[in-house]
């Protein structure tokens, strides 16, 4: 599976959810078990890979904007919703986390920014297509720390002059 078709399945995925995380997820892990079982491991690494690039202070700094504050698991279930927005919305929050104020249409706290599930669909559907747990995916080990320079998300002045757009729009 090249990179185009993993975009190519979460966007319709997230199409045919109308942007519901929840359904969205139940939705990749339907597409996901019409695979054989070498393309889901490929999908795997390409949300992995994907998953740690956005392993970032500035784009934790944007989701705690967002979502109005952001523990680590939280950040890990926005990075997986990052992904699940599609390849436009990530690369564009991966070149300038502010830039998220643009880019997306519309953002609810309540629903958007947690999609956990999508980074399970491909373990799922791997293990029931096999009757095995996920393999290694044989891919550089995730950073131990954010990279970039740290956030101070305590403060809302430094994070209103970092993530300008993003305060304007989500925290007025």
């Amino acid at each position: 599976m090249d990179e185009t078709e993993f975009w190519e399945i979460v966007d319709s995925s997230r199409e045919a959810a109308e942007g519901d995380p929840e359904e969205q997820a139940d939705l990749l892990l339907e597409r996901l078990l019409q695979l054989d079982p070498e393309s889901v491991l490929d999908f795997a690494r390409h949300f992995e890979a994907r998953f740690n690039r956005a392993y970032r202070w500035d784009v934790w700094g944007a989701a705690w904007v967002l979502l109005d504050g952001a523990s680590d698991d939280a950040f890990d279930n926005f990075r997986c919703w990052l992904i699940g927005q599609g390849r436009e919305v990530f690369e564009g929050a991966l070149h300038d986390p502010d830039a998220l104020a643009d880019l997306l249409d519309d953002f609810d706290e309540e629903v958007d920014g947690d999609a956990e599930e999508l980074g399970y669909a491909a373990d799922e559907a791997y293990e029931q297509l096999t009757g095995l747990e996920t393999p290694d995916l044989e891919l550089p080990p995730a950073p131990r720390e954010p990279l970039g320079t740290p956030v101070d998300f305590e403060d809302d002045r430094a994070l209103a002059e970092r993530f300008p757009r993003l305060w304007d729009a989500f925290r007025p």
